[in-house]
């Protein structure tokens, strides 16, 4: 009876730490971007729009973000074109959502890094409940006109949020805008992409397509950049 339960505990045993592990490992695997991945649904995507004259997205507002307006509708890809969704994606328990880029000349799959999003959601969920008690955000720094940090202790944070930026691994600042709206400021990536990637950008063009070059990541939730001598600046609609 004895040899029972203990063969019991150790079968249970080795059932818990199976469950727990196995999460973890399959966890790391779904936050790689994996060119083969992105290449499959690059074809996917390709072969559907031959056949049906569309591309298989998701519908989304107009006024929605460039980089995150034309998310890939798996759905319409599956099983016909792709066996299932990328095991890195949203829809298959992954980190990333797949979208499309460049859509009106030459459509590119590129990936959202969904981890980046949740603490822009939630920096925004913050300032939400700190607008319910205050009439003004907590601004800090004017960065520019209509450009903004706020002070993350009076929003409930014990250090700075950042991002991690999937271009360089660095520690990226959250900013907003005069309607409240969330970003994340790329400004030191750029000045990086600047100086090290071959260009043609000029002042007031939008220069953050030079972060996508040699990334399959775009740079959500971000607004546009121009260049001005040579260094990265807030690009304007009257710029």
């Amino acid at each position: 009876m004895k040899r029972m339960l203990g063969f019991i505990v150790i079968s249970l045993s080795i059932s818990v730490l199976t469950g727990c592990l196995y999460p973890d490992e399959r966890l790391a695997k779904n936050r790689i971007p994996h060119k083969q991945q992105l290449d499959a649904v690059q074809d996917a995507v390709n072969q559907y729009q031959t056949n049906r004259g569309v591309l298989p997205i998701e519908n989304r507002d107009k006024d929605t973000s460039i980089y995150i307006k034309y998310p890939i509708n798996f759905n319409k890809l599956v099983p016909r074109y792709l066996p299932e969704p990328p095991g890195n994606s949203f829809e298959n328990g992954g980190v990333f959502q797949y979208v499309l880029v460049n859509v009106e000349k030459d459509p590119k799959v590129k990936l959202v890094d969904l981890e980046a999003v949740e603490v822009v959601k939630d920096y925004k969920m913050k300032l939400r409940l700190y607008l319910q008690r205050n009439d003004y955000p907590p601004y800090r720094d004017v960065l520019a006109n209509g450009r903004y940090t706020l002070d993350h202790k009076k929003l409930g944070y014990k250090e700075q949020p950042v991002v991690k930026s999937p271009y360089t691994g660095n520690n990226l600042p959250l900013i907003v805008d005069g309607e409240n709206n969330v970003y994340i400021d790329y400004a030191m990536d750029l000045y990086k992409a600047l100086n090290e990637k071959e260009h043609a950008y000029k002042k007031g063009d939008d220069i953050r397509d030079l972060l996508m070059k040699d990334s399959p990541f775009v740079p959500a939730y971000s607004v546009p950049y121009t260049l001005e001598e040579g260094e990265p600046v807030f690009l304007f609609k009257d710029s």
